[in-house]
């Protein structure tokens, strides 16, 4: 995401308030409006916003549709594969397919490619599943969207204002999903692996997700060429909780792992 150049710009506590309101409702917020909220002049606020799309932290304003309320149509998410080193090129593919409207690239694991399309039925759903076929993707999974909710990134709005309400059906959605985090054992299979050896090897499950990894103090973006190495702390994404066989790759050969299990 971005153009590479956000990393020489640092938000200040002015920016992050810019930053939190448009994600609020970009539609409705005004300079003005936000310049309140942060006691500058607005001005300075539509100065900060321009700043923030030169460098490439605000990538865009995109209007949220509700295509079933327009027209009737269906909402779908595919849940995909594309080959390690080919998901950047299948993406960009895969956009130019009629109905498609995002592809999101994952780091890890084997779903690294979620499409998200809209089509007038079922027949024209069945249409867009062959268009991906045809780019040599395979579905490994799809799901019609029911729902879909925005929120703002809390900790880039006041002090004083937190989210109330909590998203308990996250959880249920998944179906005893869970983020954890795992201390990988000395002996375990993944150790000195890549992400996309383990994955080829069958040690990674192919639904099993490495979020992020965390070596000598400092957190890694995980890629396909990342090497887990022994006392890593790597956290997953586990569709099937802690106690299943999606971390076994992180154990010993007694089954001995430490972990770490997020709410």
């Amino acid at each position: 995401m971005g153009d590479g150049t956000g990393a020489s710009y640092r938000l200040d506590e002015i920016d992050r308030r810019i930053v939190y309101a448009l994600m609020s409702d970009a539609r409705n917020t005004s300079a003005p409006a936000i310049a309140a909220e942060v006691s500058v002049s607005g001005a300075t606020i539509r100065n900060r916003i321009a700043q923030l799309e030169d460098h490439g932290i605000i990538e865009g304003y995109h209007a949220t549709v509700d295509f079933e309320h327009a027209d009737g149509s269906l909402m779908n998410l595919f849940c995909c594969h594309a080959p390690f080193g080919d998901v950047e090129g299948a993406a960009r593919q895969i956009g130019a397919i009629p109905g498609v409207i995002n592809v999101r690239e994952l780091m890890g694991g084997r779903m690294n490619l979620h499409v998200l399309a809209v089509g007038t039925d079922t027949s024209d759903l069945r249409r867009i599943g062959r268009e991906l076929e045809n780019a040599d993707v395979e579905i490994e999974d799809e799901f019609l969207l029911q729902n879909e909710h925005d929120f703002p990134y809390a900790p880039y709005g006041p002090a004083d204002r937190r989210r109330l309400e909590p998203l308990a059906d996250y959880i249920s959605l998944t179906g005893g999903a869970e983020v954890v985090e795992v201390t990988v054992h000395e002996d375990a299979p993944i150790a000195d692996c890549t992400l996309e050896e383990a994955a080829t090897e069958g040690i990674l499950e192919d639904s099993t997700l490495v979020v992020a990894i965390e070596r000598d103090d400092a957190v890694l973006t995980p890629h396909g060429d990342t090497e887990i190495r022994p006392n890593d702390v790597v956290t997953v994404f586990s569709p099937d909780g802690a106690g299943g066989p999606a971390l076994k790759g992180f154990q010993g050969p007694d089954g001995a792992m430490t972990e770490t299990v997020r709410e």
